[in-house]
């Protein structure tokens, strides 16, 4: 699809939920006037990280500035209306079901017990609780391996976050935004900027700003301006399953230290867990390895929760991750060589949580030139060029 104009102020790669989000904080921004293109190689978003997400957001971070980047989208979530400025606009009901962090060393122990007093300090709800606190909350629950575990009832658990990505689209469009089908060939520098993209179909658009919001592909564009980062496609599966006799309420986000989650999904449940050995995958790779299921998420599941040794599997999928191989951390901002090329990348999972407040920040870092709302520095690409990770201690 060849685009309306043949210049723009700003084009970004990759229409999903960053993307979206991006072209919507500068569609609403008065102090912004410039055209804006959305370049997206599949609108169907059909194998989208956005669209096989889990749809969860949590408080639970180790890492300061995700703890802030996530108390911003409660945020966002609670006003969702107020902020899209439309009264057709749903509210958007964050379901705080809490993420359960089970401990079952000294060491990680720890871990849960200082991230609890730095997510504390920021304004979440984080406690610690003992395993016979455990128990008398979830009695399904097998705590006589745990040391401790890390609960959070605020602000932690499912929400609608297909709707809040339509939304994006639907009124980033309204506001002027261009969307293409296409696909970003190459990239065209001068004097230190990017200047241009080529499009697959030939066509050439000059910008003033790039953004590369490419998801497992991030790395393809960067490369096309001589610039590594280190993000690559990681396949992640998800089984959604049934029980015939479910605990007696909501269980929490649970965590299991053996590396499988459970999440209630209505009147089923929802598990993942990182496979052994995590490896770059295909970006087009969608095929899933069914014993992950059968020899590492039921076993641990039924260990963990004994009702679900009767689980039934309903359905199965695979999504990828923007793994970034340095920290596991997003990506942001520009590249100190091509200070108009923005990176929204390697999110490791953390994307559809994070899109509210990091579409805020690149919108203001290209309308004012810094972070406004919000310091995102910590997240800056100059880390991935000294090889200095952040250390995100809270990973799924």
């Amino acid at each position: 699809m060849t685009p309306q104009h043949n210049a723009y102020d700003v084009v970004i790669i990759g229409g999903a939920m960053i993307g979206s989000s991006v072209a919507w904080w500068l569609s609403r921004d008065p102090a912004f006037r410039g055209r804006v293109l959305v370049v997206e190689r599949d609108p169907t978003y059909a194998q989208a990280a956005s669209t096989l997400s889990h749809s969860s957001i949590r408080q639970q971070f180790g890492a300061e500035v995700n703890v802030r980047i996530s108390r911003f989208a409660a945020e966002f979530i609670h006003g969702f209306r107020d902020w899209m400025a439309d009264p057709e606009a749903p509210a958007i009901r964050l379901q705080s079901f809490g993420y359960l962090y089970l401990a079952t060393d000294d060491s990680f122990a720890s871990v849960l017990r200082d991230n609890a007093a730095m997510q504390n300090r920021l304004g979440a709800a984080t406690r610690i609780l003992s395993p016979a606190e455990i128990k008398a909350e979830w009695p399904w629950l097998t705590v006589d391996d745990l040391v401790c575990g890390s609960h959070n009832p605020v602000d932690e658990g499912y929400f609608d976050g297909a709707t809040v990505f339509d939304w994006f689209r639907l009124k980033a469009r309204a506001n002027g935004v261009d969307y293409i089908r296409n696909e970003v060939a190459g990239l065209q520098t001068a004097n230190g900027r990017v200047t241009a993209v080529r499009l697959a179909t030939g066509d050439t658009v000059a910008c003033d700003w790039l953004v590369n919001a490419a998801g497992t592909r991030a790395a393809r564009i960067a490369a096309m301006a001589g610039l590594p980062l280190p993000v690559e496609p990681r396949k992640r599966t998800s089984v959604l399953f049934s029980t015939p006799e479910p605990p007696t309420r909501d269980i929490p986000l649970t965590i299991d230290p053996a590396g499988v989650h459970v999440l209630p999904s209505g009147a089923n449940y929802l598990a993942g867990c990182v496979p052994d050995p995590d490896v770059a995958a295909d970006p087009d790779d969608f095929v899933m390895d069914h014993s992950l299921w059968e020899e590492v998420m039921w076993p641990a599941l039924a260990a963990r929760i004994p009702t679900f040794e009767r689980a039934r599997v309903l359905s199965t999928w695979v999504g990828q991750y923007d793994y970034n191989t340095l920290d596991q951390n997003a990506v942001l901002g520009p590249a100190p060589d091509l200070p108009n090329l923005l990176f929204a990348n390697g999110f490791s999972g953390h994307g559809f949580q994070q899109a509210p407040a990091v579409g805020r920040g690149l919108a203001e870092w290209i309308s004012t030139g810094g972070w406004r709302s919000l310091d995102l520095s910590p997240l800056g690409y100059a880390r991935v060029l000294r090889g200095e990770p952040l250390r995100e201690r809270a990973i799924i």
